[in-house]
């Protein structure tokens, strides 16, 4: 037992506070900056966050895409439905929410228009398998949506619920945290000699999801992700030099503690693909990240107590209430932190 019940991580924020709109540039965002396990915090803009680098730091980023994973569809008896693609899991195979969903059962046929699906499982959180009869990936540029946060009231964001250096489609929803970073700020760290290294997390809806019953009842959706051979060797060094990994978003720090394994000088972090449902509350004790880049979280949320559990449980409700009172942005396209 942590220690922490639910009602811990809720606070009240007020719906204006919730950002609609990513700021141009991006980089000129606020930027809350504060220690582990320390009250105090300075203001500044993200772009600043340069000033808090050193040469030998590794930055991770999660190089995954969103894929406009919203469609519209029909039942066999012609009602409509809307669909969220939620996870490729084998080839044409998709897991998918669907809504209404109560009669689109097992056997039952979902028309797409130039692909059809065939409904072969309901999983345990009302999701559905669906079989595809083509691959759906062709026809997502024309037939689908970005899958746009329902607190964002406008549809139409586009590139701007992207990051500058996602490359690998795959999530539906964006690792909010990368947002902030411009291809210039990203030049300006590596030309201080910030090794600047990819991971792959393909993000899932029920990232976001509220915590609804109790924190040790809740269940992590499983993700699937990547990290590449010189992404572990350039984290493994910068552990055995004693040298700060600094993660970008709760994705980042998902991907890297849960491939990190225990041994020899403390351990080692294993390249290559695998999935995971790791997840972090107090009172955890981190193996590879040293500093965090994140948004600021929905209340009652997984990301909130990961945070916790990285600055310290004190730490992460007075950043909070430092970010209500001097008016930061909350949210996907909302204001960061820094912790380290």
């Amino acid at each position: 037992m942590n220690g922490f019940e639910l009602l811990d991580y809720d606070f009240f924020l007020p719906e204006s506070r919730i950002a609609q709109f990513g700021l141009e540039p991006r980089d000129t965002s606020k930027l809350l900056v504060g220690r582990k396990h320390n009250l105090e915090f300075e203001h500044k803009i993200f772009r600043d966050i340069a000033d808090y680098f050193r040469s030998g730091d590794v930055l991770i980023l999660n190089r995954t895409r969103v894929i406009p994973a919203r469609l519209e569809a029909k039942k066999s008896s012609g009602g409509k439905l809307e669909v969220l693609l939620l996870r490729e899991l084998e080839y044409c195979v998709w897991s998918a929410y669907l809504k209404p969903a109560k009669r689109v059962q097992i056997g039952g046929m979902v028309d797409f228009g130039p692909v059809q699906a065939t409904v072969l499982e309901v999983l345990d959180d009302g999701a559905r398998v669906l079989k595809f009869n083509a691959d759906i990936r062709v026809h997502l540029a024309t037939l689908g949506a970005l899958p746009i946060p329902p607190y964002i009231q406008n549809p139409n964001i586009g590139e701007r619920y992207q990051t500058v250096y996602g490359s690998e489609p795959g999530s539906v929803a964006a690792p909010t945290a990368g947002l902030h970073f411009t291809q210039n700020l990203l030049e300006e760290l590596n030309s201080m000699g910030v090794e600047i290294m990819p991971v792959t997390l393909h993000v899932g809806a029920g990232t976001f999801k509220p915590v609804n019953s109790s924190i040790e009842d809740h269940v992590m959706h499983a993700e699937v992700f990547e990290i590449p051979s010189e992404t572990a060797l350039a984290v493994n060094r910068a552990k055995l030099e004693r040298r700060r990994v600094v993660a970008v978003g709760t994705t980042s720090v998902r991907t890297l503690e849960s491939a990190w394994v225990q041994g020899v000088n403390g351990g080692m972090l294993e390249p290559g693909t695998g999935e995971t449902s790791i997840f972090i509350r107090p009172p955890y004790q981190f193996k590879v990240v040293d500093a965090l880049i994140t948004n600021f979280h929905l209340p009652k949320s997984t990301l909130l107590m990961l945070v916790a559990a990285f600055a310290g449980f004190e730490t992460m409700t007075q950043a909070y209430k430092v970010a209500l009172e001097h008016d930061y942005r909350f949210y996907s396209l909302g204001d960061a932190m820094l912790i380290y």
